[in-house]
């Protein structure tokens, strides 16, 4: 009886041990995928007379994603998506939008100065299919459009 008695408590110690090994692993695993930088939302606004715009944004690990809307008066309404990152106190990023019934691309930049983003405008060109700044380095900020820091509701 001996004999079958000791090769029992030998494989079961070994499953236990096996088992507990396994869950620490497990363990090591969640804690290093939960490792995520979450970034806050910010929020601006711009309006004047009869023309409006909405910017919100988050800045997750260096890219920054959000919505941007334009309603400016006795034009046509856009409104789509921005991805891109901040350099510095410049936020450049690619605008994906609809205007029209039609899906379009160009690229925006705004310098953050305070409480305030103004929108850079320079010269631009067609890159397949999207229109980008021709020199980024040169654009003109503030001439246009100044967004104001808003509560994001």
């Amino acid at each position: 009886m001996k004999n079958y008695f000791f090769p029992i408590i030998i494989a079961a110690l070994s499953f236990t041990a096996c088992q507990s090994e396994s869950t620490e692993q497990e363990d090591k695993v969640a804690v290093d995928t939960n490792i995520v930088k979450v970034g806050e939302t910010y929020c601006y606004t711009y309006i004047k007379n009869k023309d409006t715009a909405k910017l919100t944004f988050m800045s997750t690990n260096g890219i920054t994603t959000g919505e941007l809307s334009y309603n400016l008066f006795e034009k046509d309404k856009n409104k789509g998506i921005i991805e891109g990152e901040m350099r510095g106190d410049t936020l450049l990023a690619e605008y994906t939008f609809n205007s029209e019934g039609k899906e379009s691309v160009r690229q925006v930049a705004f310098l953050k100065k305070g409480n305030q983003l103004l929108e850079g405008f320079g010269d631009v060109e067609d890159k397949s299919g999207k229109m980008m700044f021709k020199n980024p380095t040169k654009l003109t900020f503030g001439q246009s459009i100044v967004f104001e820091k808003a509560d994001c509701q």
